[in-house]
């Protein structure tokens, strides 16, 4: 009997390297943040199906790997907008102002938190902290982190995102 349908899941590129990763550690159940966020690099995020062909690819269970992927908040498990906004709200940001920098940001954004813009563009997420305490409130587009964040810059900011 021949393998399920896990190549034609994941991309050669998702595969080979997944197995790179592999190759650096003690099992391959080590490799499953990796290996989500490998996937999630080349599709956005991380579906049922590419869950299921990366826990068969690792040789754990699906339930496994979902209960990591719902434990780690940078794996998104449904689609997300071409940016994702993600807004601190730590005790540092919150005493800074961070509660009503993100009204205001999804006022700008015309969305809520886990909300996404109408045409794509993003998706507005809290975290609980982004490291950078002492430059609060921040917030972070994609791999930008963005300090100080005053409700007056947002247009210069999003602008910065096509």
């Amino acid at each position: 009997m021949s393998e399920p349908a896990l190549i034609p899941v994941l991309s050669d590129a998702e595969v080979r390297e997944i197995e790179e990763e592999c190759a650096h550690l003690p099992d391959r159940k080590s490799a499953a943040i990796d290996a989500m966020m490998i996937v999630q690099r080349h599709r956005g995020w991380v579906s049922d199906e590419s869950l299921g062909a990366i826990a068969h690819l690792l040789g754990m269970s699906v339930e496994n790997l979902d209960s990591i992927a719902t434990f780690y908040n940078l794996i998104f498990r449904k689609p997300v907008g071409r940016h994702v906004v993600m807004v601190c709200d730590s005790v540092s940001c919150y005493v800074m102002g961070a509660d009503p920098l993100r009204k205001q940001i999804e006022a700008h954004l015309g969305i809520g938190m886990g909300q996404t813009t109408d045409d794509g563009r993003f998706t507005l997420l809290p975290i609980v902290c982004l490291g950078a305490c002492d430059k609060a409130p921040t917030m972070m587009i994609g791999e930008e982190l963005i300090e100080n964040v005053d409700g007056e810059q947002l247009d210069d900011i999003f602008g910065r995102f096509g």
